[in-house]
């Protein structure tokens, strides 16, 4: 069953929301803290030490902090500008005032 189109308000593709799409080279960094975590012989020790803390413990945390700066990254580097987010707005309250008017 082929659906049905609507033709762009004013003949022009200016009114339509930009397509969003997940397919970002920047989402393949999020494997790092995956990977790295295990990767078990780079941390298998107990020295050096941090303070008391053997080597495992701290450097656990450490990779908490490289999850958290990947994952910030991807997001900073992934999401739409303001115009984007603006046009998808615009589109947003314009088919919901199409669906009130059909009702």
């Amino acid at each position: 069953m082929a659906s049905a189109t609507r033709p762009p308000v004013g003949g022009s593709p200016t009114g339509v929301a930009p397509q969003r799409t997940d397919r970002s080279p920047w989402n393949w960094l999020l494997l790092v803290p995956i990977v790295v975590v295990l990767l078990v012989p780079l941390y298998n020790h107990v020295d050096p030490k941090l303070g008391s803390w053997p080597l495992f413990y701290w450097l656990q945390l450490a990779f908490v902090a490289l999850g958290v700066a990947t994952t910030a990254l991807v997001y900073r580097m992934t999401r739409r500008s303001s115009a984007e987010r603006q046009a998808a707005r615009d589109a947003i309250a314009r088919d919901a005032g199409d669906r009130n008017r059909e009702v």
